[in-house]
């Protein structure tokens, strides 16, 4: 009958050490694909030449707290890292594990303005009437 106590007492700690594993593992790979989501919005709207201002703006809405996002635009590609550092807040004294996600997409012309403003020329809309 002892026997059965001593070896509930070892195997409660190392089952809660293990539950605690698993969850930060969870919190790490749901880290991770809020930075792939971030990184590819960003992606897109730098390809399609918004201001690098909302470009931060709109990877940092869907990126994990405390992340940074870099924007690189040049005239084929358009390249967004988001990187964040990952700490279960349940534990106090555990290591950060560091999360990046990149995304690469095609620039569309006339996207990689010099200003960084992305802005491209007008272009007036063009309306038909019926022929009757």
């Amino acid at each position: 009958m002892g026997s059965a106590t001593a070896e509930m007492a070892v195997a409660l700690p190392s089952l809660a050490l293990v539950l605690g594993a698993a969850l930060w593992a969870v919190t790490a790979v749901a880290a991770q694909l809020e930075c792939v989501d971030a990184a590819r919005a960003g992606a897109r709207a730098a390809a399609r030449g918004e201001p690098l201002e909302a470009v931060r703006q709109a990877a940092g809405g869907a990126a994990p707290a405390g992340a940074t996002v870099s924007v690189t635009r040049g005239p084929e590609r358009s390249q967004v890292t988001v990187a964040a550092s990952v700490r279960p807040g349940w534990v106090i004294g555990l290591p950060a594990i560091p999360v990046t996600a990149s995304a690469t997409s095609a620039t569309e012309p006339g996207a990689d303005t010099p200003s960084g403003t992305g802005a491209a020329s007008p272009v007036e809309p063009q309306f038909r009437t019926p022929e009757e």
